[in-house]
């Protein structure tokens, strides 16, 4: 009896596919072609402007409000996500109405009132005491963190209070089952399994923050990135080099801070993957037709009673 012929298996063609990616190629390479030769992008102001001192340090501040006012809306909002979970009333609607103004309003509008906020409170009269606050509003900085902090402090309450709550209920009993208290249990049961949830979408408002820091123009706070830029820019009468210049500038610091986003994610994942030898990775494969992406290969240990 002969043996049937072994099947060779012929891949698909996928015409369409082909076509999309060489219109999609030509019209990337016409695009790039055109904006490197039209004179109107203001290439020679772009490259001498681009490792501009002036830029540079306005780089460095736009990362330090980023950096503060992170600080701020975490801090702040752990404390607005415990308030919001509480089972005191009040604690709970202070914690609504928080949430409720500084979402519901856009940051634009509240950075130009915090501008705003020295010509409405020149001092601060507590009943025996009256403070002058005039020179510490007068602080546009002190203002541009504030008002990025408590805006950002809204979202992360709900990111903290989403990650809490999607850790199962049986891990905390168990935890006090253990004899463990709320901050143990807290500390080494409950927040390292919500690292996980809460870690991706952090680094995603740290990001989105850099670039929200554009809008503190409005408070006026001039010596970040962009109102430096646009400073020089007004200075030159050419806005469109500037405007590449800082767009280069939030590319390079966005893609290093995805970076570090990239491997604190992968710290916080080390306790949700699975190790399987290779019999159990067959059978796994058998079960369910597909391999998950958790799963890591180890090698299988030896049978006791027999050679390795």
């Amino acid at each position: 009896m002969t043996q049937p012929k072994p099947i060779e298996a012929k891949p698909l063609r996928h015409p369409g596919r082909v076509l999309s990616a060489a219109i999609i190629l030509a019209l990337s390479a016409w695009f790039v072609i055109s904006a490197a030769t039209n004179e109107a992008y203001g290439w020679d102001t772009y490259r001498q402007y681009l490792f501009d001192t002036r830029i540079a340090t306005a780089a460095m501040h736009t990362l330090a409000l980023t950096v503060l006012a992170m600080v701020i809306g975490v801090v702040l909002g752990c404390v607005v996500s415990v308030m919001r979970m509480s089972p005191n009333p009040v604690l709970r609607s202070v914690s609504w109405v928080y949430l409720w103004v500084f979402r519901g309003t856009p940051v634009y509008v509240q950075l130009v009132f915090w501008g705003l906020l020295g010509s409405i409170y020149q001092t601060i009269n507590v009943g025996f005491a009256e403070f002058s606050v005039e020179d510490l509003l007068s602080n546009m900085f002190f203002l541009a963190v504030i008002g990025l902090g408590l805006n950002e402090a809204a979202y992360m309450a709900e990111i903290v209070r989403s990650g809490i709550q999607a850790v199962p209920e049986g891990q905390t009993e168990a935890s006090k089952a253990l004899g463990m208290s709320w901050w143990m249990t807290m500390r080494r049961t409950v927040l390292p399994q919500a690292m996980r949830i809460i870690v991706p979408p952090t680094g995603n408002e740290f990001i989105s923050m850099l670039k929200t820091t554009s809008l503190v123009v409005a408070i006026p706070y001039t010596a970040e990135l962009y109102g430096r830029s646009m400073d020089i820019a007004a200075a030159l009468f050419d806005p469109v080099p500037l405007l590449l210049v800082a767009a280069t500038w939030y590319l390079a610091i966005t893609s290093l801070l995805m970076v570090g986003q990239h491997y604190l994610e992968k710290y916080f994942e080390k306790g949700a993957t699975r190790e399987l030898t290779a019999r159990q990775l067959a059978a796994l494969a058998d079960a369910e037709g597909a391999l998950p992406k958790n799963v890591q290969v180890v090698p299988e240990p030896p049978r006791p009673g027999k050679d390795a």
